[in-house]
């Protein structure tokens, strides 16, 4: 690649290295310690999500666009106005990690340090504030342990909570390798669906929801009767062991709904391994127990000593790439900079001095939860959310939309149009992935840099520019006049340097100098690095010979105490939600790879086959989920990946996407009294078939939308490589199908009756079996290139999809695509399976018949499987199904 720019991949915490081009070029950086060359399906695609479609260009005020001037005095003046009038807690911000550090340092700054309050929180709060609060409990201070070498030195290596190959793909292809390297390497996994991290494990443990804590208390209660602790780490190093034991032994190892035999064998195998790394995300951090959770993991590391040496340790892998950096700059409300708390009055000071703040919070501000209360309350009169989407991500989202909606005023700075931005009165747009400039941090603690590549589209800004702008006609302006990012980072770093003084872990002010050109040049660093040279890291770990951040210098254990099962109510099952291989959060960004939508294209629940028979589903039905006044309308995928009871469905698809497809309305969400990260993967449902009048397909070479729920009782859109699809259902039968299809398809008003000039309206050919209820429809332009396409039956319509949207902009005749199938000599790929190579199910299954008898002869056969590695427990599973079939034959 020549004129490559290195920079940093935009999606989870592993924090992977990028080589980009202008022209959307996008490979991994061989030399990047995180992932050496290695990129997920998500990270290979970047190159097609680059684009300026449903991008945010200019400002605007009440909808109309503005100019910058305008729209920065306006916000400044409301906000002045809320102060002034209602006191600084008045005004909230709600941040992101998809922010650069720098952006986040700036946001902090001003809230915190200038107007006066901690009311800036995260979305981070959501993915790993119990992780946070776990690490501050025990060691005193939210530091990571160890690095990713662990993983690939670990004898064992145990997932908790954490769907690895899924949500962090180039980790797990990391330690996949290096079980492949030692074959007495082994792996267990806790969750209680049989995830794809599960398929090639030695032990999977399908433990009960919020049954974490049992099973780690009957690990710790264990370790001591076989007498494995480690009695001088102990001593030197850990205060509370006795209180923690003693409620390990009081707690009941059933309420983890495993066996004795499950327990036992997964006792035997972390007791009898010294070299153990417990790597947890967000089945354990997003729970109404999570803080809990994570220091019963912690404590079996600290009884037995299994800490900060080479392939020992707990480490949280984070969610998004900067979620560390905004621990670092005190993103979350309740921290300050650098590690630095807000009830200690020699930190405030700290920092009030070092900003020559005129003010400085004194207490923790709201909490993700309780900031969108507050705003139902009336409570928060002008609010800014920048970089998430809170109208989806949050649980109860649906009370959130009316909060958010409720407050005076709503400033949205982003990229693009989402739920959220649907409820501002100014619009700010902002820098996007390749257009700006900065750092992150990844979930080993390093810190790389976010270079742009791309210039700056329309009159979008950096969110580190537009807030200073703010804090400037606000009256802060010296405080403010930053040159650019690497003169925040400066900062940054410096303040760092007084948090060491302080006794703080995090400590980067030997770069307090660092110039603009080594800025530019930084390569990926491990923190801490002070300007002393004085590190407390043993290896580049800490805690190997204690050095905890409690005053006293000693680690502490809990006492933990686990819930008690909770069984669902009779009618309702268990709701877990989460992630799915190829998509990142809302969509927003991913949304915009046609190859990135064919794996999974559609809002769907898994359950188990025993449920789906009591409740007469076959695959490929539309059910309902509701719980209380929210609903969700998903595909239904039956599977024994979940057990009887329990469902799971992705919290991706938005109002955007999908008419009836967000989830996240149907969690409660009650939050963990220590960390105030919501429990997002619990929740119960009733679930029922959808009765549509009818179902539907569509297709077509222009943007789709997904019909409003007044008329139809689900729909989803998802973009193919020829344009774009669209399912649908219906809730009455048509008059006239022909109007019906041109509606949703865009081509003389779309299904809102917004006219549209997106299609011409092209030549419609019908088809109609009035006996069983099929319409098929084709639009044909003057050169006979199919436009579009819509297909409807009573039933979910079944057809070869890949093949039909494929026809997309093609000549082919109308009888031909009316009829739905793939003809001989054109053979239909069948639905995604390698998202990197874009390689299909039927082209899988043709290559297993022809021999190819484990995923690396499908990988030379069709190269599926080569790249990332994500789709191989997949392939493994169509391996060994094909072996069942073929010993039944």
């Amino acid at each position: 690649m020549t004129d490559a720019v290195c920079t940093s991949c935009p999606y989870c915490g592993v924090g992977c290295g990028v080589l980009a081009t202008t022209t959307g070029e996008v490979r991994g950086d061989p030399d990047h310690p995180a992932n050496f060359g290695r990129l997920c399906s998500k990270g290979a695609a970047l190159g097609e999500t680059i684009g300026l479609e449903e991008r945010l260009l200019h400002p605007e005020v009440g909808s109309r666009r503005a100019s910058w001037d305008a729209a920065l005095d306006l916000v400044a003046a409301r906000f002045d106005e809320a102060i002034r009038t209602h006191g600084p807690d008045s005004v909230a911000f709600y941040v992101s990690g998809q922010l650069l550090t720098e952006d986040y340092y700036v946001a902090n700054k001003l809230m915190k340090g200038f107007i006066g309050s901690a009311n800036i929180d995260t979305n981070s709060r959501l993915c790993m504030a119990s992780s946070v609060a776990g690490h501050k409990r025990a060691f005193g201070a939210d530091t990571v342990p160890g690095t990713y070498e662990d993983i690939e030195l670990a004898d064992l290596v145990v997932l908790a909570g954490s769907n690895l190959a899924w949500c962090h793909p180039v980790l797990f292809q990391r330690l996949d390798e290096a079980r492949k390297a030692r074959p007495e390497m082994k792996l267990v996994v806790i969750d209680p669906r049989r995830s794809a991290s599960a398929e090639g494990a030695d032990l999977h443990l399908a433990i009960r929801p919020d049954g974490d804590a049992a099973l780690w208390n009957a690990l710790l209660a264990e370790i001591a009767r076989r007498g494995a602790l480690d009695e001088g780490y102990l001593r030197r190093h850990v205060q509370g062991f006795d209180d923690a034991l003693a409620a390990a032994r009081a707690s009941d190892p059933a309420a983890s709904g495993l066996s004795a035999e499950e327990i036992a064998a997964f006792c035997n195998m972390w007791i009898g391994t010294r070299r153990v790394v417990t790597l947890y995300s967000q089945g354990v951090n997003q729970s109404a127990h999570g803080t809990d959770k994570v220091n019963a993991i912690i404590n079996c590391h600290l009884a037995t000593g299994r800490i900060g040496r080479p392939g020992m340790g707990p480490f949280s892998v984070t969610g998004q790439h900067n979620a560390m950096g905004g621990r670092e700059v005190g993103g979350l409300a309740n921290m300050l900079a650098c590690h630095l708390d807000i009830e200690n009055g020699a930190h405030r000071d700290a920092v009030r001095n070092f900003w020559q703040s005129p003010t400085i919070c004194t207490r923790p501000g709201l909490k993700a939860v309780d900031l969108f209360r507050a705003c139902t309350e009336g409570k928060i009169r002008a609010l800014w959310v920048i970089c998430t989407n809170p109208a989806v991500s949050l649980p109860r989202a649906d009370a959130v939309a009316r909060a958010i909606a409720a407050v005076p005023f709503t400033v949205v700075s982003d990229i693009t149009r989402t739920d959220t931005t649907a409820l501002a009165d100014v619009l700010l747009p902002a820098l996007a992935w390749g257009e700006k400039s900065g750092t992150v941090t990844n979930s080993e603690r390093r810190i790389s840099r976010m270079r742009a590549f791309l210039p700056a589209p329309g009159e979008a800004r950096a969110d580190w520019r537009i807030l200073s702008d703010v804090a400037a006609r606000m009256g802060w302006g010296k405080a403010f006049s930053y040159d650019g990012p690497a003169d925040i980072f400066r900062e940054h770093a410096a303040l760092s340097g007084l948090a060491g003084a302080l006794g703080r872990d995090f400590d980067i002010s030997a770069l307090a100098r660092i110039s603009d050109g080594e800025y530019e040049a930084m390569k990926p660093f491990c923190w801490p690095r002070p300007a002393s040279g004085q590190s407390p890291l043993t290896a580049g770990r800490f805690f190997a010979e204690g050095g905890f951040y409690h005053p006293d210098g000693q680690a502490r254990m809990l006492a933990i105490t686990p819930p008690a099962p909770r069984p669902a109510a009779p009618g309702r099952f268990h709701l877990n939600t989460g992630r799915i291989r190829d998509q990142w959060h809302t969509m927003t960004r991913t949304g915009r790879s046609p190859r990135l939508g064919q794996h999974l294209a559609e809002p769907f629940v898994e359950m188990h086959p025993q449920d789906a028979t009591a409740l007469s589903l076959e695959p490929g039905d539309v059910v309902r989920l509701s719980a209380g006044e929210s609903t969700a309308a998903l595909r239904v995928l039956i599977t024994d990946r979940v057990r009887p009871g329990e469902i799971f469905a992705p919290m991706h698809w938005s109002g955007r996407t999908a008419t009836a497809g967000r989830i996240n309305p149907l969690v409660p969400g009650p939050t963990d009294p220590v960390s105030g990260q919501p429990a997002l993967k619990h929740g119960t449902a009733r679930l029922e078939r959808l009765e549509a009048a009818w179902f539907g397909f569509a297709a077509a070479a222009t943007p789709l939308a997904p019909p409003p729920e007044a008329t139809y009782a689900y729909g989803a859109v998802i973009r193919t490589p020829t344009g774009w699809s669209l399912e649908c259902a219906g809730r009455e039968i048509p008059q006239d199908w022909i109007a019906t299809a041109r509606a949703l398809l865009g081509m003389s008003g779309n299904a809102s009756g917004e006219a549209s000039a997106d299609m011409p309206a092209g030549t419609a050919s019908i088809a109609e079996d009035p006996a069983r209820g099929l319409v098929r429809v084709a639009f044909h332009d003057d050169a006979e290139r199919l436009q579009g396409l819509f297909f409807a039956a009573p039933h979910p319509v079944r057809l070869a999809r890949g093949f039909a949207a494929g026809q997309i902009g093609r000549r082919i005749a109308a009888a031909q695509i009316l009829a739905g199938r793939a003809p001989a000599d054109l053979p239909d790929p069948g639905r995604t399976v390698c998202a990197c190579f874009n390689v299909g199910l039927n082209t899988i299954c043709a290559a297993i018949r022809a021999g190819a008898t484990d995923a690396a002869a499908l990988g030379r056969a069709t190269a599926a499987g080569t790249n990332c590695g994500a789709c191989k427990p997949e392939l493994e599973t169509l391996i060994a199904n094909a072996r069942l079939r073929a010993a039944a034959e």
